[in-house]
């Protein structure tokens, strides 16, 4: 009698475990979909600020310590800044430096009146 008891109480527990883990892979509602759009649409709303504030915090710093060199421009046409050991970089849209070479290093062209 006790064999019987405990075969059915593990027969019900399989079930159960199986009735669950079909549950889990249903497709969501319009309402959890809605809410993981929401978290992906703060999720990129946040990375963009971040990258902005690195890219404004840098380029300040960038022009109190480095020198800017006129006339020159990086090749997505930011300005140029002068290390303390003469290396040349511009700072990208995400607040990082980035080096350059001599051949990568464009005139900025002047405006006419």
């Amino acid at each position: 009698m006790k064999k019987k008891y405990i075969i059915g109480l593990l027969s019900v527990a399989l079930l159960g475990g199986l009735t669950l883990s079909v549950n889990a892979q249903e497709k969501k509602t319009e309402v959890g979909k809605a809410i993981q759009h929401t978290g992906k649409a703060i999720d990129k709303g946040a990375k963009s600020v971040g990258n902005k504030t690195a890219e404004v915090a840098v380029k300040g710093a960038s022009k109190v310590t480095d020198q800017v060199w006129k006339g020159k421009m990086a090749p997505d046409g930011s300005d140029v800044y002068i290390d303390s050991k003469n290396k040349k970089y511009y700072v990208n849209s995400k607040g990082a430096k980035v080096w350059l070479k001599a051949s990568q290093i464009k005139t900025r062209m002047v405006k006419k009146n």
